[in-house]
């Protein structure tokens, strides 16, 4: 059966190099520190005091810790596993942060996205880094050529990786479809590559008509895009390890919701939003051409984050509508002391120190101590996580990612 993919065609060299990192993998899971690490969200998610968490997820970094070259794998699924089985290792045996390593594998539903029916063109110049794009959308007469994103599975296929992985480690590890259809719901990353980052900011004025059809558009389209999910049993409880918004995970048990008898609804979950392309826009535009088409979306989820990057102690008046939010994102560019005395201990501070500390010539530890002292000091009335995200380069020495969890930990711990 499996003969019918050539992707899926493994050798007997590439399960066994599987097998035993599953089973490195599984050891972690079993360990007793990954039970209390869960106990230690679930109470901070719940709003209860406790030692403030500590997650950091190196990103754009993790080439510098598994490089392409040090995979052994020759089949190209094969490394893919490879190197999500190394990350899961390097988090629980080296980096040591709050996240629980999970006791199961994790395999997406095979599928295809149609997409909203433009695309733009991205152009770099190099693999990795930044890029400039030629958004499609010229004139508000071409939104006939948009459609709302379909999902088409490929049930078949992704049940025949199913049974392939279990049948290399699903004794060590059991493989489960697990599937997070979307990371955001905000909407605004859509727009401005559709639309184009000047030409949102001049439609504001110019054609505030056209951009008010455009955001119900895309408005709808993501609501129908959540609903077909829900209706076809695709979403998945994420009251778990699962990332919820960006920082922090997801364990609670106020989700699912008390009536839950199996099959997942969108009030089960965990919702997100964020605006970091309008960071340079007035609240009351915010709220105009962008907030009022999240907040339709973010009501039907039973516990809500908000924000990422962008700064929101401006617009917190507004992001505090939200119904159930419970996580709100505090970046480097967020004015610390304001958002303090805003979230006081009723919603989750998610604290996240510049990532420059990890990309410097020279790794400082007193600065990275300083940082989270300081920051530390100033959520003392809050309920805090500390997240080290957004990093780009830790200058190939993932050290640098293990100390920051160290002194961070150090620091939380002592409080």
């Amino acid at each position: 059966m499996l003969n019918e993919y050539n992707d899926l065609k493994i050798s007997n060299k590439d399960k066994q190099i599987l097998r035993n990192l599953a089973g490195q993998v599984a050891e972690l899971a079993n360990r007793p520190i990954e039970k209390k690490k869960a106990e230690l969200w679930l109470k901070h998610n719940k709003l209860e005091k406790t030692r403030p968490p500590v997650f950091c997820d190196p990103e754009h970094g993790w080439t510098e810790i598994i490089s392409k070259n040090s995979l052994e794998c020759e089949n190209d699924r094969a490394r893919n596993w490879e190197y999500l089985l190394k990350k899961e290792i390097f988090w629980g045996k080296y980096l040591n942060d709050d996240r629980v390593i999970e006791s199961y594998f994790r395999v997406p539903y095979e599928h295809v996205n149609t997409g909203w029916g433009m695309q733009e063109i991205r152009v770099k110049t190099a693999e990795e880094g930044s890029f400039i794009w030629d958004a499609p959308l010229k004139e508000y007469n071409q939104m006939n050529l948009l459609h709302f994103p379909e999902i088409i599975i490929d049930y078949k296929k992704t049940n025949d990786i199913l049974d392939l992985l279990n049948s290399i480690f699903g004794d060590l590890l059991p493989a489960k479809i697990n599937m997070g259809w979307w990371w955001s719901l905000g909407m605004t990353q859509t727009l401005i590559y559709i639309r184009g980052l000047e030409r949102f900011m001049l439609d504001m004025q110019d054609e505030p008509d056209n951009l008010h059809k455009l955001m119900s558009f895309l408005m709808n389209g993501t609501l129908t895009f959540i609903e077909f999910l829900e209706k076809n049993n695709l979403l998945f409880l994420n009251n778990d390890s699962t990332y919820v918004g960006s920082g922090g995970f997801g364990w609670t048990d106020e989700l699912p919701q008390k009536d839950f008898k199996g099959k997942v609804r969108l009030k089960d979950m965990w919702g997100f939003c964020e605006s970091q392309e309008t960071v340079g826009v007035s609240p009351s535009m915010f709220e105009e051409f962008v907030f009022q088409y999240q907040l339709p979306i973010l009501k039907k989820f039973g516990l809500n984050c908000y924000g990422c990057c962008e700064p929101l102690e401006k617009r917190w008046d507004i992001i505090k509508k939200i119904p159930n939010l419970r996580r709100v994102s505090c970046s480097p560019f967020s004015n610390w002391y304001e958002m303090a005395e805003k979230l006081e201990n009723k919603y989750i501070f998610s604290m996240k120190p510049t990532p420059t500390d990890l990309a410097e010539d020279v790794f400082d530890e007193n600065i990275v101590r300083k940082r989270i002292q300081n920051g530390l000091k100033i959520t003392k009335n809050c309920i805090v996580e500390i997240i080290m995200k957004d990093t780009h380069t830790i200058r190939n020495d993932p050290n640098r990612v293990i100390k920051w969890v160290e002194i961070a930990k150090n620091e939380a711990e002592s409080l």
